[in-house]
């Protein structure tokens, strides 16, 4: 069960790298962990949690910067990684620290830009977390980051480009980079993402 909370933290995500921009704003509750706002942004952006995570951002007790995600040590590997799961983010993100940044994909790198927006009081009658607003669909998975989503975008609006045929059969007949619905957003719970995930 979640614990009670009076407050929510407005975050706007942006994907680095791609104009014009691909962006979210969510509002999640202040008892989340970086592994529930992994889960959030995820969901929220449409990309599947098929790879890696990492979240860098200033501790504001050291002043200096960490890494909270999953851990080396999931993965038999040494690492200063520290738990998504066991880090509160009202522990660290403030007005006063508002933004981190968040990778999905090391492959394909993923840059995202969390920028902290609000701090506001809970509202009755609304299911958090929720998505506000947004623009322009995500790009597909393992599409080789900015540079290979540009190329994709080229082939598939070219009906000439050698690559065209092949692209729109590799995602399925079809694409539509302005797309984005906020009614299309579903949230799934981190605590059973979690258990599917690592058991």
């Amino acid at each position: 069960m979640k614990e009670k909370f009076n407050q929510v933290y407005q975050f706007k995500i942006t994907v680095k790298g791609i104009k014009p921009p691909i962006w979210r704003r969510i509002q999640v509750p202040e008892t989340y962990t970086f592994w529930d706002l992994h889960v959030a942004i995820q969901d929220v952006m449409g990309w599947l949690d098929y790879h890696l995570h990492l979240f860098d951002v200033v501790d504001p007790s050291t002043g200096m910067k960490c890494e909270i995600g999953i851990p080396e040590k999931e993965y038999d590997e040494y690492g200063e990684t520290l738990a998504g799961w066991k880090q509160k983010i009202a522990d660290y993100f403030s007005m006063e620290n508002p933004k981190a940044d968040y990778v999905y994909d090391f492959g394909d790198n993923w840059e995202h830009n969390i920028q902290l927006e609000e701090i506001l009081p809970r509202e009755k009658g609304v299911n958090y977390p929720i998505c506000i607003k947004g623009k322009r669909a995500r790009p597909p998975e393992d599409c080789g980051g900015v540079w290979g989503y540009e190329e994709f975008l080229e082939a598939i609006k070219d009906p000439n480009h050698e690559e065209h045929d092949e692209m729109l059969e590799w995602i399925g007949g079809e694409f539509d980079p302005e797309h984005f619905e906020v009614n299309e957003v579903n949230f799934d719970d981190p605590d059973k993402r979690r258990k599917f995930a690592f058991g």
